[in-house]
């Protein structure tokens, strides 16, 4: 793409003007029509420094309503948000329906740097670039407008600009190391920017502008963007198809198979539940100093015992280091995202332990059922998942799922204790009585769930959990023997 380059031939400054001018209407004619048809819009400005990306978004926006877009600068992160997963910035900056988010650099500026600073190694590289066009075909396939644009301008040219503001006090501010940096090593970063293109370029293509003439670049801008809208307008949002991806899966069985039989006295559960609370509060200190992230998933049927066992896991925890985030119907801003955005979100920081009550699998169970998505979203979700599962144990998350599992006769005497006892009524709902009249339907979708997701990786675990005493000590181990051999692999990588 940059090997091939031709810039272009300067035109006249009127004609362009006019062109502009009429791009710029079109634009503003197509706000409304953007929020009545809920498509939500991302534009990507890469480019190089000094190119001129600041001055064009600046004229890409400057004639549209300030409250239906926003201009993010995720690839400049503060030291907090290095400290999550490396798709992160990009996945929290995505807009609602009918709104545009405008990227000044992105996911392309933060891997290349990266990887030319030899800050991440050849395989992680290729590990981000294979990231990318998962989120970029889960964008597109969520119905998201992805318009990605290089602005590119010769090493000359590049010089002549950056000598330029830094010999004028009001904008030398603006030339940082970093600039100075890529301007020497500008035959690197450009080998690397080709292959990132290429690699990246199949499912949503890469725009390259001629940065040295910056109106010709503002009219070739607007001309694809209006151009991108208008075929969004027309065909109407997208919806991707499933498809499956090979990953490496742990055999589970279907839920009528496992026996729930497995119980445990009151005395050997309260020295279990000593013991076991110790140690994870001890590997609690040693993954915070480590900086090792962990994910515990919560999901089973209503009345199973989630409440109760997740509180068993948090008590020995420090409260500074974990969040529990009960997941309910998404709100407004979360239901007009992605679906996965809401997740993304209120994932853990390095070191910290995020206990999830209820997760991304909605979409797989009660969204399926209750018909909140289409069977082709449903469906294309197992992929996704296991994508997503998969960026965050490669980012180097401890991820466990965990299936809290009774029979129906069990759950029936658990809705009467809880509707015949007072201070335990507001537990059950008329919802939870008409969920349980599909428990069928539920059964089907659950063990669906477990056969396609359980990868190696991020496995499910069924917990038996008629008896809740047993269910919280075999969950309490399950922790503790990934925390423990996470710790130990985290060890072996520092001595290689």
């Amino acid at each position: 793409m940059l090997k091939e380059f031709e810039g272009i031939t300067p035109e006249e400054k009127e004609t362009l003007k006019r062109e502009i001018k009429e791009a710029r209407e079109k634009l503003m004619g197509q706000q409304q029509m953007l929020r009545d048809a809920k498509l939500p819009v991302i534009v990507l400005i890469e480019g190089w420094a000094a190119a001129g990306k600041g001055s064009l978004i600046k004229e890409l926006i400057s004639e549209i309503d300030p409250r239906f877009y926003s201009v993010v600068s995720p690839a400049i992160l503060p030291e907090t948000e290095e400290r999550y997963p490396f798709l992160y910035p990009f996945f929290s900056a995505i807009p609602e329906n009918g709104k545009i988010t405008f990227l000044d650099s992105g996911w392309m500026e933060s891997a290349v740097r990266k990887y030319l600073r030899h800050e991440i190694t050849k395989k992680e590289y290729q590990r981000r670039i294979r990231q990318v066009n998962e989120f970029e075909r889960q964008l597109r396939d969520g119905g998201y407008l992805v318009l990605k644009i290089f602005l590119h301008i010769e090493k000359k040219e590049q010089f002549e600009r950056l000598r330029s503001l830094a010999e004028e006090p009001e904008t030398e501010w603006r030339v940082t190391e970093e600039d100075l940096w890529q301007h020497r090593e500008y035959k690197r970063f450009r080998e690397e920017y080709e292959e990132f293109m290429e690699a990246t370029g199949e499912l949503l293509p890469w725009h390259v502008l001629d940065g040295s003439h910056r109106k010709a670049a503002v009219r070739d801008a607007m001309a694809l963007l209006t151009g991108e809208i208008q075929k969004g307008l027309d065909e109407g949002r997208y919806v991707g198809e499933p498809f499956d991806e090979e990953f490496p899966m742990k055999e589970m069985p279907t839920l009528a198979e496992v026996d729930l039989s497995p119980a445990i006295d009151d005395e050997e559960y309260k020295k279990e539940l000593k013991k076991l609370q110790k140690r994870l509060s001890e590997l609690h200190n040693i993954i915070y100093r480590k900086k090792i992230p962990v994910i515990l998933c919560y999901e089973g049927w209503d009345a199973a015992g989630k409440g109760g066992n997740i509180r068993r896991v948090a008590y020995p925890l420090d409260p500074r280091g974990f969040d529990v985030h009960p997941i309910a119907s998404p709100l407004p801003h979360e239901l007009n995202r992605q679906y996965l955005w809401r997740f993304w979100t209120r994932l853990p920081r390095t070191g910290h332990i995020c206990i999830f009550d209820r997760t991304w699998y909605g979409r797989v169970m009660v969204e399926r059922l209750e018909g909140f998505c289409s069977e082709q979203d449903w469906k294309r979700a197992y992929n996704e998942i296991n994508e997503f599962e998969r960026q965050l144990t490669d980012w180097g998350a401890v991820v466990i799922k965990f299936w809290i599992h009774i029979d129906q006769e069990t759950q029936l005497a658990r809705f009467t204790e809880r509707q015949n006892t007072p201070e335990k009524q507001w537990k059950i709902t008329d919802e939870d009585w008409r969920n349980r009249e599909k428990w069928p339907q539920y059964e089907v979708a659950v063990d669906e769930m477990l056969q396609k997701t359980s990868t190696k990786n991020a496995p499910w675990y069924i917990i038996e959990s008629n008896d809740k005493k047993y269910a919280r000590i075999r969950t309490l181990k399950i922790i503790i023997k990934a925390l423990e051999e996470a710790c130990e692999k985290h060890f072996e990588e520092k001595m290689e």
